[in-house]
């Protein structure tokens, strides 16, 4: 007898694809000059949605398909801020999509496609269900990144990263099939029964483990696998750049966090060498080379990259926890600790990045310019935009009152916990480095002179976006209480199911 699937459980997966068919039908009935109107059934959608989802699977816990999707207060966090990701991207697109597109509805829909995608990452509970969801979202961010068509920076973006990916897309397929050879499962549930189980770690799961963290490394940009980051972030328009740099960034490490837990933590012991080098060469290279750019997307690819290694630190201080494969109050409360730290990061980074990005693209339209000297005299053409921005920068480098340096303090704190003080030494150097060229850029914007004092006028919404995401900042940097309280709600449903 087939098992009973709650299909209704997935009304919001439903939902958010069902409004990007109809964004993308209705660009076809509406007449250019009325076409704005497809941002705003975007975001009210999204809104809705979100205002829907949140009631309707609060404290719900089942999984569908025999465990292949996981409906949790984990997956239900994740699911939320996808959607608030998604809405403030659409929202910094307006004016870029007004002045360069024909056709809007192919943008909003297949962006709304890229938050279902990420929803769908953060509740998936194998590997195939893993695999489909990030290709799903790998696919709409290849098309989004040259929408740019008028641009060749955007079409060679879009090709380099259409090229690596594939790459990395097939090093991760193979690295699935080498683990379905040695377990006989790509469940999490049933990898980590099976490890527990084993004595003597078989060759092919070491290769197949080493090809996956390769292909994920390519996702969210870690070294060796970050060699597209720069040229992607540069040449794609800049409201996707924040998405590719926040949004699929938080989705991945959604994914590994689940991943992790629920499937590997039995071998992760074997892993942690390669996890700690890779944080080590990820932090390091990322903030070195963001002090010799002259783009300031380039310089904000390079500090991500950097980021990307903050946050592998925690999952490296994560795999040091358990050794034994036991999970037990201790190991559950310490795995708490380190997860509900690279998830701070996840979101204090994210929101940080979403206003530099936002800032930039306003710069961008003001100006005509990316290169860091075309900042210069912006606070006194506009002291309100130089100041959000220069905060969304001293959060990005974890100075106090400012999200950034909650998050940092905490997931460097987890870390040393867990014995790993020497790569929190280098993080905690490498963020000093990061200083260093985020008050560079300040430099220009406060001090330098602007070969012209032409005012640049925000309109209401953009003021009223840039005014929620700078009080969100300081918000968690101020009293970051009740979102570690919903942080501290997912790990529970996350780690409770082990």
């Amino acid at each position: 007898m087939a098992p009973d699937v709650r299909f209704e459980l997935l009304w919001p997966e439903f939902l958010v694809a069902g409004l990007a068919f109809v964004i993308f039908t209705l660009d076809f009935f509406l007449r250019p000059e009325r076409k704005t109107i497809l941002a705003w059934v975007s975001v009210f959608g999204l809104a809705g949605i979100l205002a829907f989802t949140i009631p309707y699977l609060s404290e719900e816990n089942d999984s569908l398909f025999n465990g292949l999707y996981r409906i949790d207060d984990y997956a239900l966090f994740f699911k939320v801020l996808s959607m608030a990701i998604g809405g403030v991207v659409i929202l910094g697109s307006i004016h870029y999509v007004g002045r360069y597109l024909t056709h809007p509805g192919e943008y909003y829909a297949i962006l709304l496609l890229s938050v279902l995608a990420m929803m769908m990452m953060a509740a998936s509970g194998e590997l195939l269900t893993a695999y489909l969801s990030l290709e799903l979202l790998s696919f709409c961010l290849y098309i989004l990144s040259g929408f740019a068509l008028h641009d060749k920076k955007s079409n060679e973006a879009s090709v380099k990263y259409i090229l690596l990916g594939a790459f990395s897309s097939g090093l991760l397929l193979y690295g699935i099939v080498m683990l379905y050879g040695a377990m006989g499962t790509t469940s999490f549930a049933e990898m980590a029964a099976f490890l527990n189980d084993i004595e003597d770690v078989d060759g092919r799961l070491l290769i197949g483990l080493t090809l996956l963290v390769a292909g994920l490394g390519f996702k969210i940009a870690a070294v060796p696998f970050h060699m597209w980051a720069p040229d992607v972030y540069e040449g794609a328009p800049t409201p996707i750049t924040a998405h590719l740099a926040v949004g699929s960034k938080a989705a991945a490490f959604a994914l590994i966090i689940r991943f992790f837990v629920s499937g590997l933590m039995p071998l992760m012991i074997d892993l942690q060498i390669i996890l700690v080098i890779m944080a080590a060469f990820t932090m390091t290279l990322g903030n070195l080379m963001a002090l010799v750019q002259s783009n300031i997307k380039r310089l904000l690819a390079y500090s991500s990259i950097g980021h990307a290694g903050y946050l592998i630190l925690g999952l490296s201080a994560l795999i040091s926890i358990n050794q034994s494969g036991d999970f037990n109050l201790a190991f559950i409360s310490k795995t708490n600790l380190v997860i509900n730290g690279i998830i701070l990061h996840t979101i204090a980074y994210g929101i940080s990045n979403l206003t530099a990005f936002l800032c930039i693209s306003i710069i961008y339209k003001k100006v005509g310019q990316e290169n860091i000297k075309d900042l210069s005299g912006l606070s006194k053409r506009s002291p309100f935009l130089s100041m959000v921005f220069a905060s969304s920068l001293f959060s990005l480098a974890g100075l106090p009152i400012f999200a950034g340096f909650v998050s940092k303090f905490y997931l460097f704190t987890a870390a040393s916990v867990q014995g790993l003080i020497w790569l929190v030494a280098i993080a905690i150097f490498t963020s000093l480095i990061s200083l260093y060229y985020y008050l560079k850029v300040l430099k220009y914007m406060y001090i330098e002179k602007s070969e012209t004092n032409k005012q640049i006028h925000l309109s209401p919404l953009t003021i009223s976006v840039l005014s929620v995401l700078f009080i969100a900042m300081i918000f968690i940097g101020v009293y970051p209480a009740p979102l570690m309280d919903a942080i501290q709600h997912a790990t529970d449903a996350l780690t409770m199911l082990n």
